[in-house]
């Protein structure tokens, strides 16, 4: 069995190559912004829960375009029903991209689902999709901070995000979360020894 992969903070993320609608192709290497490019993977035109989320984004680009902020959202849908997403849910601003495979879901880490039949507003639902992620990333292309669920509800709120981001950008603080090694739980926690923290994928 495959050992899943789980992406660190500070550690640099996989490529990212995608189609967009009504644009060329995106790679993340390419992306140079002033503080982050932030990624939202969602599931794709059947699901309502998705439009709710980037239409709230939609929204407050502005705001997240004066923090220095990228917004981009991806799914494995094909560029019809891409094309379809931005002209019902009328996202103007956003960048929406379309064609993730499923190496690439996996590479980031991704939870993938079967299509079940009929989805939101009676869409068909594709083959195979992902479920929602969230990934902000440094201009140098390292992870600051991802949120991936199983379930595409109880997102992390919009406030919240930006809330987030503004604390990041006023305190540079560097992104919690990335303790591979050696680590100890401080002074009077009465362990004997340093607690091992077994670097990802080994056991």
């Amino acid at each position: 069995m495959n050992m899943p992969i789980r992406l660190m903070p500070n550690q640099m993320v996989p490529q990212l190559r995608v189609k967009t609608v009504g644009g060329p192709c995106w790679r993340l290497c390419d992306q140079k912004p002033q503080h982050f490019t932030l990624v939202l993977f969602y599931r794709g035109l059947h699901c309502g829960f998705c439009k709710a989320q980037l239409q709230a984004y939609e929204a407050r680009y502005e705001e997240f375009r004066k923090l220095g902020v990228r917004v981009l959202a991806v799914s494995a849908d094909d560029r019809e029903r891409a094309e379809r997403t931005v002209r019902d849910w009328h996202l103007d601003e956003l960048t929406v991209c379309w064609g993730l495979t499923i190496d690439q879901a996996r590479d980031w880490g991704l939870y993938l689902s079967e299509g079940r039949g009929k989805g939101f507003e009676g869409v068909t639902e594709p083959s195979w999709f992902v479920e929602p992620g969230m990934f902000f990333i440094k201009p140098d292309g390292r992870l600051y901070a991802g949120f991936v669920q199983t379930v595409p509800v109880a997102q992390p709120r919009i406030d919240d995000v930006l809330a987030g981001i503004r604390f990041a950008i006023e305190t540079a603080a560097e992104p919690p979360g990335g303790a591979d090694e050696e680590a100890c739980r401080g002074e009077g926690c009465g362990c004997a020894e340093p607690v091992k923290l077994h670097a990802v994928g080994e056991c």
